[in-house]
């Protein structure tokens, strides 16, 4: 970025507070995870595309970024999903790591990586690239030894910083450390652990099994989540990590987390809190574990990829807001095509909105970009596009004609051919039964007074003969309206006939643009019977 373009977006706000707090370095290392404890949701995104964001503003400042993803899979599989199929057979491994839960699909090694999987391909679709860490793989290399050994020299140190925190202080014997049974493989009723040297000591109460581990050698230990977020921020050099309210308020795991790091020899990362998302009408916060919730492949069966990262780019980490699948997504494709004319030059508007929508647009492509530039591609109306497809029955390959003069590169077809579909999903799905309606292909049977047969005979001839003419919607719609005054009649009169015998409903699209729309030889073949 040139030293005199100004900063306007948080990304940018955030990356310069990275290069200010950690140092002018040439590499950054950001971070985000997620425990694959179930199907990872759309509210999970938020993390990830704002570790994106801002390591896309690092980028265009000319640093290397490492973006790591950690995969909490050697977490405890606490609770089976109400989603999950195989209930019974997955409830067998509860209080087990994560990883070491089979797939119930059979599609993938463990019900780990059928999680993982699924979430870093859904990443790919809407540009997010990461460095995948599997922290299961990581605990059981040994690579984490070194922690786990400072983490229980410095037991005291790390019991005093919780204490701060807690209404009733650990116990004198706590250690900052859970075990995995080596007889049943769970850890929720593991106790009495006794640390002599390097071998620890402990009693199972879910097997009544008791063992002793060999610090230097086994895989069966892991620290807890409090202790385990900053060593790993140690362990990776992390410098930039986002967190949830939930990691965030006073007291909580970021609190305690940016004290416990100093004893790991390094310091906090820089923290931005970011607020919940959730879905408009569902409700409340989205847990993996309740199985009712909204996948990123959801959210592209309505909006286009591009979008999804406008969206998120468009408010600020720290404001909550709502996905809509409502009407309002009619409105929120307008917006997102005028913010895309003014990115682009093709609108006019104020010098600060011009420049906040080139940011946006920069943040919302699918490839890292440092400016938008070249032309913009065809925008589809989404209220029209809707209406094309269901004049056409919902075949996208017949509505894509009307659009054939505007499609100009592939950057267009693909345009083209991600909102249609969405479009299409849209009304198959959430669009109001109001909003709906499908062409007749023959004339319904229907009681008319005598004007209103005179004002039909008087259309058709006007659309067999004048039809070419009517090159706006305006010149059509004031056409209709002179026939209405010429026969003395009023617009109810006339129009909810008009649409019975279009569409069989009393209302519908505004009439001069779907007539328009429709085309002459549909009009006239429904007008047929009253010429």
């Amino acid at each position: 970025m040139s030293t005199n373009q100004r900063s306007i977006h948080w990304a940018d706000f955030a990356a310069e507070k990275i290069i200010r707090e950690k140092g002018d370095k040439d590499s950054y290392v950001v971070a985000s995870g997620i425990t694959p404890s179930g199907v990872v949701h759309f509210g999970n995104f938020r993390e990830v595309i704002t570790v994106d964001f801002v390591a896309r503003a690092l980028r265009k400042r000319g640093k290397d970024v490492r973006f790591i993803f950690s995969w909490d899979d050697y977490d405890t599989f606490r609770k089976v999903p109400a989603n999950m199929p195989k209930q019974e057979e997955l409830a067998k491994f509860l209080f087990q790591p994560i990883v070491d839960t089979p797939d119930p699909t059979d599609q993938f090694e463990s019900y780990a990586s059928l999680h993982e999987h699924n979430f870093e391909k859904q990443l790919t679709k809407v540009g997010v690239s990461v460095e995948p860490i599997y922290q299961a793989k990581k605990y059981r290399a040994g690579e984490y030894k070194s922690g786990i050994k400072k983490a229980l020299l410095k037991s005291n140190d790390i019991k005093n910083i919780l204490n701060e925190h807690r209404k009733e202080n650990l116990e004198d014997a706590w250690l900052p450390i859970s075990v995995y049974c080596e007889n049943c493989n769970t850890d929720n009723k593991v106790k009495d652990l006794k640390l002599t040297d390097d071998q620890l000591a402990y009693h199972c109460a879910a097997c009544d099994n008791n063992g002793s581990l060999d610090l230097t050698t086994t895989e069966r230990v892991k620290l807890p989540w409090r202790m385990d977020w900053p060593m790993r921020w140690a362990f990776e050099k992390v410098d930039f990590e986002p967190g949830g309210k939930d990691h965030s308020s006073q007291g909580g795991s970021f609190t305690t987390a940016k004290e416990i790091v100093k004893i790991f020899d390094w310091t906090a990362p820089v923290y931005l809190q970011y607020d919940f998302v959730s879905i408009k009408g569902a409700g409340g916060k989205m847990s993996s574990s309740s199985g009712d919730l909204i996948t990123v492949n959801d959210i592209l069966k309505v909006y286009e990829p591009e979008m999804v990262r406008w969206i998120f780019a468009s408010y600020k980490s720290n404001v909550d807001f709502s996905v809509s699948f409502d009407l309002d997504v009619i409105k929120i494709y307008e917006d997102f095509d005028r913010q895309e004319r003014l990115a682009y030059g093709v609108e006019e508007g104020n010098e600060k909105k011009v420049a906040m929508a080139k940011r946006v647009f920069e943040l919302s492509s699918l490839e890292d970009v440092t400016e938008v530039k070249g032309h913009m591609p065809i925008q589809p109306s989404f209220r029209h596009l809707c209406n094309i497809l269901q004049i056409h029955n919902g075949e996208i390959r017949n509505a894509r004609d009307t659009y054939q003069d505007q499609i100009k590169n592939n950057r267009d077809e693909r345009r083209f051919s991600q909102r249609a579909a969405c479009a299409l999903h849209w009304l198959q799905n959430y669009a109001p039964e109001a909003f709906k309606f499908s062409l007749n292909e023959s004339t319904p049977s229907l009681e008319l007074v005598e004007k209103q047969k005179a004002y039909l005979k008087k259309l058709y001839h006007i659309v067999d003969s004048e039809f070419e003419n009517f090159t706006t919607d305006k010149i059509l719609h004031s056409r209709l309206y002179e026939v209405i005054n010429e026969l003395e009649m009023k617009p109810n009169d006339i129009f909810p006939i008009l649409y019975n015998i279009l569409i069989s409903k009393e209302k519908g699209p505004k009439m001069a643009g779907f007539m328009r729309t429709i085309g002459r030889d549909k009009v006239l073949n429904l007008l047929q019977p009253f010429n």
